[in-house]
């Protein structure tokens, strides 16, 4: 069944139904004749089938989109909406072309007698193995709707997370880059001009200016330099990033080591250990299984190798708080609120509101670090600028006073 399925190809077909309108679609199949076989049984006369092209334009799928369909389709289940037809209304009702697709390639399989996380598993790039535990989980148990509301709720609980840290992040960074390209362009177009103006004064000019008026001369004559080691540095520091596990390890490092953004970065980490964790031993995967999507999901290198090793200590009948007490990356609440849930028989809920805790810490330090970062930005950038402003005004203050 796996290599049949590996087999199949995007078809595209066009048809009339039995009213004699012309509608269009496109189908999963191992070939055409399966196509028409499938269409005829529901009722369509087929008129045109082709292959998808290889170069047809597939749109982007975001994590987002991944998140809306789950909690979509888990309040369609909860409302007693059979799966195909809950398939068929979030995918026709998607506004992103590519989901729709997805959706309609992962329906065509379930038509054909695959269970639900066997499908989603044939597309990893959007739906992990934490996701497809957890589905596979709810199919076995019978109780996929619960399962699906509780991934829904996790999934938009990590994204909320995620925005937080990408915002604390991106603030920063953009007024950063503004200030670079103001002052590129300051040094290449308008201190010349003063410069220009200044050389036909024949008088000695301040220091101040004469260094700005070097930094100047070095813009504009290595611009070109300038933005492309730049560029080059900033492509090849997150192509290395994405593709070399011992740069990812020594930058996970280093984000946890940063002032006051180190902080928040470790505390949304744990918030996510914790929920993905919680998640998963709500479903009843076994502990060492879902260990395996904690790990995965932690999001830096620091916290993965330490799950990793909390599950191997696990394997050999370690407790899960002294395993994570050896691991020597969770603060103390943590392990205390992991024992008690551990001897109380409910780890699942006390983990949960660690991770409700450990949420609403990031969401207070990412307030309190945009508040404090506006008036450290303003000032740095009114140094920056108004030192410029001065240096270039200094001759002519001097000459208003020598007149």
């Amino acid at each position: 069944m796996a290599a049949s399925a590996s087999k199949q190809i995007t078809y595209q077909w066009e048809g009339k139904d039995k009213k004699g309108k012309v509608i269009k679609g496109e189908m999963r199949a191992a070939g055409e004749s399966f196509v028409n076989a499938t269409l005829r049984r529901q009722g369509i006369s087929v008129t045109k089938v082709k292959k998808q092209s290889a170069f047809a334009s597939k749109g982007k799928i975001t994590d987002k989109d991944i998140t809306l369909f789950t909690r979509q389709l888990a309040t369609m289940m909860k409302a007693g909406v059979p799966l195909l037809q809950a398939f068929d209304i979030v995918g026709k009702g998607h506004s992103n072309p590519a989901v729709a697709k997805l959706l309609g390639d992962i329906k065509a399989d379930v038509e054909t007698g695959s269970s639900l996380s066997t499908s989603f598993r044939k597309y990893p790039l959007y739906f992990d193995n934490l996701f497809c535990n957890l589905v596979g989980a709810g199919e076995q148990a019978g109780i996929l709707d619960t399962l699906l509301d509780r991934l829904a709720t996790y999934k938009e609980k990590i994204q909320a997370i995620k925005g937080k840290i990408k915002s604390a992040l991106f603030y920063p960074i953009s007024i950063l880059v503004v200030a670079f390209v103001i002052v590129a362009i300051i040094m290449i177009f308008v201190i010349p001009a003063f410069k220009e103006l200044f050389s036909s004064f024949g008088a000695d000019l301040p220091g101040p200016t004469l260094v700005v008026m070097a930094i100047s001369d070095f813009f504009v004559t290595w611009w070109w330099a300038i933005f492309g080691s730049i560029g080059g540095g900033l492509w090849f520091f997150f192509y290395t990033w994405k593709r070399s596990e011992k740069m990812q390890s020594t930058m996970d490092r280093l984000m946890l080591k940063l002032p006051i953004i180190g902080e928040i970065i470790r505390k949304a980490t744990i918030a996510r250990f914790s929920r993905t964790l919680s998640t998963m031993f709500s479903a009843g995967v076994p502990l060492v299984e879902a260990l395996d999507s904690v790990a995965g999901a932690s999001g830096n290198r620091v916290y993965f190798d330490a799950t990793k090793r909390i599950q191997s200590e696990i394997s050999t009948g370690t407790s899960l708080t002294v395993a994570m007490q050896n691991a020597n990356v969770f603060p103390n609440m943590v392990l205390q609120m992991t024992a008690i849930g551990e001897e109380s028989g409910a780890l699942d809920s006390m983990l949960s509101k660690v991770a409700d805790f450990f949420e609403a810490e990031v969401d207070d330090a990412v307030d309190a670090m945009s508040s404090l970062m506006e008036p450290v930005i303003m000032v740095v950038l009114g140094t920056i600028i108004g030192g410029l402003v001065v240096a270039m005004y200094m001759p002519i203050f001097k000459m208003g006073s020598v007149v």
